[in-house]
């Protein structure tokens, strides 16, 4: 693990039937982008994830999928519409994210549900992920739930 590195710069992005997402980024800006996926669905990122890379040679974009984590709304607040969280709506969402954020392509980084949602992106971007780096790996599958 690295040294804890702070964000260098994090904002709010809307992406539509009214969601923003939290994003962040930190290490070098001119790096090797990487994406960092959390799991849940529900959790969102955290400072652990920064320290997996070498923040001297990477540009570390973290975010909170939608009703996740910082962004917003919640999933847990009642009047959340939950209809507008689905995979399809989560690959647009990365998409939108990269080109706010001026990436062509980038490592993609995924635990647990994050690994699903990374292959999925891979899928269906090939041109936009460079490597893909799975921890925690599911296939959302019931039988591997029970395994």
């Amino acid at each position: 693990m690295y040294p804890p590195v702070e964000p260098d710069a994090s904002g709010s992005l809307d992406v539509g039937d009214g969601n923003s997402l939290y994003w962040e980024t930190c290490g070098n800006p001119s790096g090797k982008p990487a994406l960092v996926l959390h799991g849940g669905p529900g959790s969102g990122c955290s400072p652990w994830f920064r320290r997996l890379f070498d923040p001297s040679a990477y540009r570390i974009v973290l975010f909170d999928q939608r009703n996740c984590g910082r962004s917003r709304p919640h999933a847990s607040e009642i009047a959340t519409d939950l209809r507008f969280n689905t995979t399809q709506h989560l690959l647009r969402d990365i998409e939108r994210l990269r080109v706010e954020l001026g990436v062509d392509r980038w490592l993609i980084v995924g635990g647990s549900w994050g690994s699903v949602l990374a292959l999925v992106y891979a899928e269906s971007h090939p041109d936009r992920v460079s490597e893909m780096v799975l921890f925690g790996v599911t296939t959302g599958r019931r039988s591997g739930d029970d395994w």
